[in-house]
């Protein structure tokens, strides 16, 4: 170890000694004094404020301020020895038992009652009762045996604020805070990067003030400070990058495609059974213009499920192939590709069958490229995209590999963006001569702040209105483990539905036997509890059991494609009853007939995922029913979450509820890049005001200085916050 000055590229053995630094690296990937320094607390305790262990989820990993309220010790019935069982509760009126195995009397005697103490380890449930195996813990005052050392440093803090980290079990929270500040003692912050004038005009105190006061805060106003100076840099690198990348767009060469009076989308319109609504018109309008533009679009199209976006994209399409180009639509199942692909020839009849008998006069073709085309169809196919006889091309990523050629690639939808990677939609973009204009499409509705700051460079749409003839679609929770009458009602219901003519969902979280899949829940349940449950699993349970005697069918996708779309073909037309199915059908699925579905496992789904399942009912004339199966205790996140889901059909409040649910870095595709989130402090749900002045602030800054070539510890600061994975994740398109 080192007292010589330290900065944010020291090695941390050099500080903190071999054996914490390799345990620092190992279980929180902490190696140089930067990432410890920002690796910041995610809570502060005082003695004032405890933590509140009612809210406690079982399966969480916490550490808690608490007293110890009495103790027991009980013999062990499984093996020899005794069991420690010590209370302990936090002023709220929760309680926790701790439980350490052994003969440990040394333990009995330091967990006196009136202690108090951290307490750090996965909460578990035993007879209903949370409680913490074997935690680790460090007592406040009057210095444990044993704990003399770590209490030195948690009583600097003790009845002031104490840092609680993101820890592991293996290095404890105050294991990081004492680490933390043997950095600090030797630590120089880097060049503050916030130009001077910047941290004037906004009130922003200096770098090195808010790195040391987040940490070992000298007041609540000195930490407010601290987390808004911090916050403000990470708003800011975003808010710059956005910026940047939106500027260099504006400048791209693109080929301009002006609508053509008596063309394709003419001849569409005219044929349409029914009238656009104004939502579609406006829209319509937008993306026309943008499209007969010498610069490429980059607009988002979001809608709830069934606002008609389809439709929308299919007359962009029709306007690009007016002008002479081509289209595709890049889908991200073979499923919803091949739905789109029936659904759009369906619209456009005898305008998409060029070259077949009874073509319309200017009729294009449509075609569908995806992995499991057969050699003669996949050549065939291949052959109409690269001479230009097919204007509209759908697929999956099967559209990237190398051998899909497109003679003039105008526009690029990609429909459910955040299911694609930055790398893929690069690839199709790359097809084409000059930058293709780009849609991207979702039915998961974005918060204000997301929009901003996610889709910043992006122009945004808006479909807020459902075409006329769509039905209400009411939700239940089923609480299976508490009343499993509940479960058999659910399946009765299901048995009405069908027995009325109507047809059924069934959803599990994961297909079966086999290597996970992206349509799939985590296989491993860190919480203790049962795998969830399988499609492959569960068809055979409901044909013996609840749905003896009805047609079922079943889809996932490590089916061939063929039957996958065989599956899909004998639903739609009304020759199955029931589909037990994984999230495949989550998106573009459309059969009118279908009014009731039941998720099982629910809670091991997203708010979005839900929503955009329950989508899939009520399409027709029929209302329809969401039943949405648990295990997940009443009281608990999940179980509230479900409740929400269930208590509103109304996709922006239930975006709201998934920000607030979700790791705020996973919106800025830490999720996809496997990294850790560079959003440590900001929340894109609570700090609107901050980014939308971030916000204004960057732009200004950009237009003065594109590349920050006058602002070089900035521009360091903004490569480092935001990689460059993560800043092509953020162009969206």
């Amino acid at each position: 170890m080192t007292s010589e000055p330290s900065t944010v590229d020291t090695p941390l053995k050099k500080l903190v000694g071999e054996k914490t630094a390799k345990a620092l690296a190992g279980h929180l990937d902490l190696h140089t004094a930067g990432d410890l320094i920002y690796h910041f607390p995610r809570r502060y305790d005082e003695r004032g404020e405890h933590t509140d262990i009612r809210s406690l989820d079982v399966g969480e990993q916490v550490t808690v301020l608490a007293q110890v309220q009495r103790t027991a010790v009980r013999p062990m019935r499984q093996r020899r020895g005794n069991l420690l069982e010590v209370t302990v509760g936090d002023g709220s009126g929760g309680v926790l038992t701790c439980t350490f195995f052994g003969n440990q009397a040394w333990r009995e005697r330091e967990l006196r009652p009136g202690r108090w103490g951290l307490f750090a380890g996965k909460v578990t449930e035993f007879r209903g009762k949370r409680q913490l195996n074997g935690p680790e813990y460090v007592l406040l005052g009057e210095g444990g045996d044993g704990e003399a050392a770590a209490n030195e440093e948690v009583e600097e803090f003790a009845g002031a604020l104490i840092p609680v980290y993101p820890a592991a079990a293996a290095v404890p929270t105050w294991v990081i805070a004492r680490c933390v500040r043997v950095v600090l003692d030797t630590f120089t912050p880097p060049d503050d990067p916030l130009p001077a004038a910047l941290r004037t005009t906004r009130n922003l105190v200096g770098i090195g003030a808010a790195l040391r006061e987040i940490h070992r805060p000298s007041s609540k106003e000195a930490l407010y400070r601290a987390r808004r100076r911090l916050k403000w840099d990470e708003a800011f690198a975003v808010q710059l990058t956005l910026a940047q990348r939106k500027h260099r767009a504006a400048a791209w060469p693109a080929r301009a495609r002006p609508a053509r009076p008596g063309g394709l989308l003419d001849a569409f319109d005219a044929r349409l059974p029914y009238e656009l609504t104004p939502g579609q018109q406006v829209v319509g309008r937008e993306i026309a213009a943008d499209l007969a533009t010498a610069h490429p679009m980059h607009r988002l199209l979001q809608g709830e499920v069934g606002s008609g976006k389809t439709v929308v994209a299919l007359r962009a399409m029709l306007q690009v192939v007016d002008a002479g180009g081509q289209a595709a639509l890049l889908a991200p199942t073979e499923v919803l590709a091949a739905q789109h692909h029936r659904g759009i020839r369906e619209l456009l009849g005898p305008l998409g069958t060029a070259g077949e008998l009874g073509a319309a006069p200017d009729a294009t073709r449509v075609e569908l490229v995806t992995g499991s085309l057969g050699a003669a169809a996949r050549r065939r196919a291949l052959a109409e995209v690269a001479e230009g006889r097919a204007g509209i091309v759908l697929g999956t990523h099967a559209l990237l590999y190398e051998g899909v050629d497109f003679a003039d690639l105008g526009l690029v939808v990609v429909d459910e963006q955040h299911r694609f990677g930055v790398e893929q939609r690069d690839a199709l973009r790359a097809k084409a001569e000059q930058p293709p204009h780009v849609l991207v499409m979702t039915a998961t509705p974005i918060p204000r702040t997301v929009a901003m700051t996610v889709y910043g460079d992006l122009e945004t749409s808006t479909l807020s209105q459902l075409p006329q003839g769509r039905s209400p679609i009411a939700s239940h929770v089923v609480p299976a483990a508490e009343k499993p009458a509940f479960l058999d009602r659910a399946w009765r219901r299901l048995r009405e539905e069908v027995g009325k003519g109507h047809q059924a969902y069934v959803v599990c979280p994961r297909i079966g036997e086999g290597p996970v899949s992206d349509e799939e829940a985590p296989r491993e349940d860190d919480n203790g509890r049962r795998p969830p449950l399988a499609v492959t699993e569960v068809a055979p349970l409901l044909a013996d059991g609840p749905l003896h005697g009805l047609r079922i069918g079943v889809l996932h996708g490590r089916l061939p494609a063929d039957e996958k779309d065989a599956v899909m073909r004998a639903y739609a037309a009304g020759d199955l009853d029931v589909l037990v199915a994984t999230t495949v059908v989550e998106v573009g699925v459309n059969v009118p007939n279908a009014t009731v579905m039941i998720v099982l496992d629910a809670d091991r789904f997203g708010v979005s995922q839900l929503h955009q399942l329950r989508g899939r009912v009520g399409r027709g004339s029929a209302a329809g029913l969401c039943l949405l199966v648990t295990e997940a205790a009443e009281g608990s996140s999940a179980r509230e979450r479900l409740d929400a889901v269930a208590s509103t059909t109304d996709g922006f409040k239930l975006a709201e509820l998934d920000l607030e649910q979700r790791r705020e870095g996973d919106v800025l595709g830490a999720s996809q890049s496997g990294r850790r989130s560079h959003l440590r402090l900001l929340s894109l749900l609570r700090d609107t005001e901050l980014i939308r002045d971030a916000r204004a602030e960057a732009i200004e800054l950009v237009e003065e200085d594109p590349e920050l070539a006058r602002h070089p510890a900035l521009a360091a600061s903004v490569a480092a916050l935001v990689d460059e994975e993560r800043a092509e994740y953020l162009e969206k398109g």
